[in-house]
């Protein structure tokens, strides 16, 4: 199934359809210098998104009173919007477990030194995410939390992904892309900020691959025991949640 979006300009109504495409950060070596610049790019841009921000006040009315006790980031990357996700928050829970998956993790030793100042516990899984969540042993997890991944799939994978991914958590959340004409235009503002060639090219790829409406609720496993939650967040960014309300697990 390929999405589509309706978006009016100038009181004419376009079409854009949901394209995956590889994004060219990940086919350059880590070592690249444009590589190199574009996360650092990917850093700034992730603070102008606030998707940190979105889902503190997220969790902070999903866990009032208590605290989780494990969190899992997929597609964590240099784990940086988690720790500033942390650091708003790490005051009101207890410290946790924190398991940060990614098929190329790459966080820098003062990001390590800040999660590790918060008494939040790490464990670095660099592998591919189907492979951890298909694992042998699995276990339960309080959160699961994604920014700006799910993009990266197929509707197909993603159906996949979501139906492993609510089989062992309470919660999950993520933040992504909103598929628009708007959130083009702002792409293209990439070039005034300072962004290069490698940021600018994968943020347009990214538009197109991300949501809109109820795309990924329609996506996630059908059954009782989920409350989910989906909508634009911000000018640029979609938001979607699924919530257990029930004892049972798929």
């Amino acid at each position: 199934m390929i999405a589509m979006v309706d978006s009016s300009i100038g009181g004419r109504t376009h079409r854009m359809r949901r394209k995956v495409e590889r994004e060219l950060l990940d086919e350059l070596l880590p070592s690249d210098h444009r590589a190199i610049v574009s996360r650092r790019d990917l850093q700034r841009v992730n603070g102008w998104l606030r998707h940190s921000s979105i889902m503190s006040r997220t969790l902070t009315g999903a866990f009032s009173g208590r605290s989780p006790r494990s969190i899992v980031e997929l597609g964590a990357g240099d784990g940086t919007n988690l720790l500033r996700l942390a650091k708003s928050i790490a005051y009101r829970w207890r410290p946790l477990r924190v398991v940060l998956v990614d098929q190329q993790l790459s966080l820098s030793s003062q990001t390590k030194a800040e999660f590790k100042a918060l008494s939040w516990h790490l464990e670095f899984l660099e592998m591919d995410v189907f492979d951890w969540l298909q694992r042998p042993y699995m276990e339960h997890c309080d959160l699961t939390i994604a920014n700006l991944f799910l993009h990266h799939f197929t509707e197909e994978h993603l159906r996949r992904l979501l139906w492993h991914v609510a089989r062992q958590t309470g919660f999950f959340l993520t933040c992504e892309p909103r598929r628009a004409t708007f959130s083009l235009c702002g792409a293209a503002l990439l070039r005034v900020a300072g962004c290069n060639d490698v940021t600018r090219y994968d943020a347009k790829i990214s538009v197109r691959a991300g949501f809109k409406k109820n795309e990924l609720s329609e996506l996630w496993p059908a059954g009782i025991g989920w409350q989910l939650t989906e909508r634009h967040a911000g000018l640029f960014s979609h938001y979607f949640e699924a919530q257990r309300i029930g004892e049972g697990r798929l």
